[in-house]
């Protein structure tokens, strides 16, 4: 049987694309937020969704953390890596030094800020919703224009591709969760999520907590926090740690932990991706 697999859409987008390198024979379908997605596969509209979490230059997709944290029913499955490559795409027969707007997703935009000044230093640069919809706006110019999307878009549509990765840092990368009603079994190559928070501001507290992952020795590959949108100082932490919930370490630090906090959410334990 097909799996169904929804993703943070339009058809087109880098998740697209995640999802199609996650598994190429699924039966992938678009949904308009991250929120739908996470909606999607907790209700069983699709077995698993893919969402954006962390680009390498930009930091974490805080929609995504922010589903994890209050959505029951969501787990990470796995995760996906996927290299940011920009493209520089207009009509067929457009001249590069005729072109006079730039339509991309503003991150886009940013990210390629180099490569517009020293090519394009006269050209307007345009702010679209996506990098995909850049591409209608850039159809439906009326004057000479380009949009920066990936290369998936020309593949979508009729346009031809005048710049090959155009970004200014070749390291942006983008990590993208695969959602899932439950998480994966060990495979001894793992890395667990999980977010926890305290009743009360105190001196050591987050030390304390983190000091039962340290005493176990086990690797903390990213921490970070966001706001409880209770009271104004109050935080959620989330952490990602080396092994798997099951891992005998891991589950000990885990148990230590929640007698500690008054919020302890596993948000998965999945395999580390090795490309």
């Amino acid at each position: 049987m097909v799996k169904r697999i929804a993703f943070l859409g339009p058809v087109g987008t880098y998740t697209e694309e995640a999802a199609l390198k996650y598994d190429s024979q699924a039966d992938l379908q678009p949904f308009p937020t991250i929120a739908a997605v996470g909606l999607a596969v907790s209700s069983g509209v699709t077995d698993q969704g893919v969402v954006p979490i962390e680009n390498s230059l930009e930091g974490s997709v805080t929609f995504t953390l922010d589903l994890l944290i209050s959505q029951a029913g969501l787990s990470i499955y796995n995760e996906v890596v996927l290299p940011i490559e920009h493209y520089l795409m207009a009509k067929p027969g457009t001249r590069a030094p005729n072109v006079q707007v730039i339509y991309s997703h503003p991150q886009a935009l940013g990210q390629c800020r180099n490569f517009l000044e020293r090519c394009f230093p006269q050209a307007e640069r345009t702010a679209s919703l996506s990098t995909i919809s850049a591409v209608t706006d850039m159809q439906e110019s009326s004057v000479p224009a380009a949009s920066i999307s990936p290369r998936r878009a020309a593949e979508l549509y009729d346009v031809e591709i005048i710049g090959r990765d155009i970004q200014d840092n070749p390291n942006n990368v983008t990590r993208f969760a695969v959602l899932n009603k439950s998480d994966h079994a060990p495979t001894g190559r793992d890395k667990t999520s999980l977010c926890f928070s305290f009743e009360r501001d105190a001196p050591g507290s987050l030390y304390g907590a983190l000091g039962e992952f340290a005493k176990r020795n086990i690797n903390l590959a990213k921490i970070e926090s966001r706001p409880t949108k209770e009271t104004l100082g109050q935080y959620i932490f989330l952490i990602d740690c080396e092994g798997h919930r099951e891992d005998r370490m891991v589950k000990e630090a885990i148990e230590a932990l929640s007698s500690t906090v008054t919020l302890l959410k596993v948000l998965g334990s999945y395999p580390r991706w090795d490309n």
